[in-house]
């Protein structure tokens, strides 16, 4: 597999010929997150011969660590639309608000902001939560088929999601949403207070704190981490190989195809690549001058053990105005929330942690014990317009799976086989036509 120099692979001329001819190549999927490893999976699943290239020790080590937990793809939205601008004025200047901004000199910032505010439009946020809301319904039922197929377990919870209003006005505001959600047939339910506790009880003791919910039965939960462990397990036995501890430091092009690339143990070679590294994947393709708006925007955790299951969430309650989302996985709850936009930048800041603190001691106190919480961060991919970036670029053997913000959890399985078929290919179950870098040069 590896190659001392950085020259073309001899062989791989003739193992071209015998992939055409049998549909069966070797591919690298670099980056091993849960994207990543999906991606593995359902190629191992095609027949392909498939190594997962990371730099960590091993597999949902950055992103995928620690994220909210939650399956939802009703809430498969663009961050950017009408009055999200002077929403974020707003959150900027709350004690714990949801969005915090470090201005710093790096153009792809603010080319990236940019890009993003002119997505706040009612006609761009409609279409591109019509490009979503598809790929993230279909990646519920496939991670359901293959929960079946396989057995997987990763304290999985199929009992909804409820989006909790503090005010009046949050509740009358749920109207366009609820049309959103009628137009692609995602079931919803409009709650009062008393209808907010049946689906989550320990709610009881805090009635005063919200007006009503929208709960969405059909989301799940689960941990993201243990899934992408569990499932590489299933890859390995399916022959997928995995190379950790490896630094990739180069993508090498030449003409219209990727030939190799260098890496810390040495250059490598395939006949196939997938770019799956989330938010570092746009440096990358700047590399390869192909440069693609996706930039890595900060999010939270704290994950604490419960300490009494009759106070804690049954499943995940999304505290809409602090946007902090409480989920229960197991014995423990995860506390995930905060978009901070600070480059690369992984230090872990304090009054992050004190606004998540506050949202689950608020809505569910005594529930769970805060001394011996973990505190977390991880980057998330954005996109400005909101879809991720899936399918082949320009480069003929060179694909994408990546972009996909907060919800690569909700839309991995299906990312994964979509590409996979591409790459097979077949053609994908769900049309993804819209989802190609090539969308930022219409």
């Amino acid at each position: 597999m590896r190659q001392t120099e950085g020259g073309d692979d001899p062989g791989l001329e003739s193992r071209r010929d015998a992939a055409a001819e049998n549909q069966t190549m070797k591919i690298f999927v670099l980056g091993g997150g849960v994207i990543g490893v999906t991606t593995a999976y359902f190629l191992a699943e095609a027949g392909h011969q498939v190594t997962v290239i990371d730099r960590q020790k091993g597999p949902a080590l950055e992103t995928s660590f620690a994220n909210a937990g939650e399956i939802s793809p009703g809430y498969a939205s663009p961050w950017a639309g009408p009055g999200v601008p002077l929403k974020a004025i707003k959150w900027l200047l709350m004690k714990h608000g949801p969005l915090v901004v470090r201005p710093a000199l790096d153009p792809h910032m603010w080319i990236w902001l940019v890009k993003m505010l002119r997505n706040c439009t009612a006609e761009r946020y409609a279409l591109n939560k019509a490009r979503m809301v598809p790929l993230a319904e279909y990646s519920r039922d496939t991670l359901k088929a293959l929960r079946e197929a396989t057995g997987i377990a990763y304290d999985e919870r199929a009992k909804g999601t409820l989006q909790l209003f503090r005010t009046q006005k949050q509740l009358d505001g749920v109207g366009g949403d609820v049309e959103v959600l009628k137009t692609y047939g995602v079931p919803y339910q409009v709650l009062d207070p008393d209808g907010c506790i049946a689906a989550e009880p320990a709610l009881a003791g805090v009635r005063e704190k919200f007006v009503g919910g929208l709960r969405l039965p059909g989301d799940e939960t689960g941990d993201c981490k243990m899934f992408t462990d569990r499932l590489a397990e299933l890859c390995a036995a399916r022959g997928v190989t995995f190379e950790y501890d490896t630094e990739i430091r180069r993508v090498v092009k030449k003409r219209d195809r990727i030939t190799n690339i260098s890496t810390s143990k040495g250059w490598m070679v395939a006949d196939a690549y997938v770019m799956a590294m989330g938010s570092y994947s746009a440096r990358f393709m700047r590399m390869l001058k192909r440069p693609i708006p996706v930039y890595p925007v900060k999010g939270y955790s704290i994950t604490l053990p419960i300490k009494d299951a009759t106070a804690a969430p049954a499943s995940t309650v999304m505290d809409e105005s602090y946007k902090v989302a409480i989920t229960r996985l197991g014995d423990r709850i995860r506390v995930g929330g905060t978009a901070e936009i600070s480059g690369f930048d992984l230090r872990l800041h304090e009054p992050r942690r004190r606004t998540l603190e506050h949202s689950v001691s608020d809505l569910f106190p005594g529930s769970g014990d805060m001394r011996s919480a973990t505190f977390w961060c991880g980057l998330r991919p954005m996109t400005p317009d909101g879809p991720p970036l899936i399918g082949r670029t320009d480069f003929s053997n060179l694909y994408l799976n990546t972009g996909h913000g907060t919800l690569g959890w909700t839309m991995a399985c299906g990312s994964a086989k979509v590409l996979a078929d591409i790459i097979s290919s077949r053609v994908p179950d769900i049309d993804v036509g819209d989802l190609g870098p090539e969308r930022y040069t219409k």
